[in-house]
């Protein structure tokens, strides 16, 4: 008796695929992008110093991305490379943060669609600045393709729902950087750690990714990322301090207070080598109290 094939349906097969891809982006950090003033804001939760989630791509184009980090700098090496290519081509003008998020949406949507691998476990952010805040450009891309134009603010990765809705309850057009930044922090700080815990937390400085596309820039290119002390001079000390007290408790208890009586310097003369030194004459206060000089103990 002959068994046949088993049958899959294509809306299953596309479930399928979507779940699967679903649950690895779920696994990762949320990361956030906000529009203010001047610019495009990133911000991710990253200890990794080396491995970037934001980067440039061309002179006002930048890239942010959560999921597998294999697959996404595959996509932004592409991106780098088509950008070059155009601008160097034709005109640096004609490299367009829409050119690249529809080739950025065909190479997904293709991938996705294939029953020959399995989809690309990443969601992305591309942006481009203009010469005012309403030129900004800010689209999300999905796993499986699909492009949205996102206003005002917008967060990818895991969490990234509860992370949103913090945002759109707070958000306000035309902030300063300062100001967006500590926005998105405080998103990114309600949002579950990676224990699965919930809740405000505290961030620390040193695990956060910061990057901008800032247009006050004089040079063409606007890519630019905020350093761990700009970062603390606009937060403030996020990380713990007992430490750090118990260390400077431990310095100031090793010095000599301010009243205490300070030793008296010694008096005694410069004696050469293989010289005695002088000996003082007997006094009262150096024997017994009669005038003679002092007895030695006896040995």
């Amino acid at each position: 008796m002959s068994m046949g094939f088993g049958y899959v349906s294509p809306e299953q097969l596309m479930k399928d695929r979507a779940d699967f891809a679903r649950k690895g982006i779920s696994r990762g950090r949320a990361l956030v992008g906000v529009q203010y003033a001047d610019g495009i804001l990133f911000v991710s939760e990253n200890p990794s110093a080396a491995l970037h989630k934001v980067s440039e791509i061309y002179d006002r184009i930048a890239f942010a991305a959560v999921g597998r980090y294999n697959e996404f700098e595959n996509l932004r090496i592409a991106g780098v490379r088509l950008a070059d290519m155009r601008g160097y081509s034709y005109d640096r003008r004609d490299v367009t943060g829409r050119g690249l998020a529809n080739a950025y949406a065909q190479t997904l949507g293709t991938i996705f669609s294939s029953g020959g691998e399995k989809p690309y476990e990443v969601e992305l952010f591309v942006a481009e600045i203009g010469d005012s805040p309403d030129d900004d450009q800010l689209y999300r891309l999905t796993y499986d393709g699909q492009v949205v134009d996102e206003h005002g603010f917008a967060a990818i990765g895991g969490a990234a729902d509860t992370v949103d809705a913090y945002l759109k309850e707070r958000y306000s057009p035309g902030a300063s950087l300062e100001d967006a930044i500590r926005l998105a922090v405080a998103a990114l700080g309600h949002s579950p750690n990676g224990s699965g815990e919930s809740g405000d937390r505290v961030v620390p400085v040193d695990d956060l990714e910061v990057a901008v596309l800032d247009r006050t820039r004089t040079q063409p290119r606007k890519f630019r990322r905020l350093r761990p002390a700009v970062l603390q001079r606009i937060l403030g000390d996020r990380s713990a301090t007992e430490p750090a007290e118990s260390a400077e408790s431990a310095d100031t208890s090793s010095e000599t207070p301010s009243d205490a009586p300070t030793p008296p310097a010694s008096t005694a003369p410069d004696v050469a080598p293989g010289e005695q030194p002088p000996v003082a004459p007997p006094s009262d206060e150096d024997g017994n109290g009669d005038g003679q000089p002092p007895v030695a103990p006896p040995l």
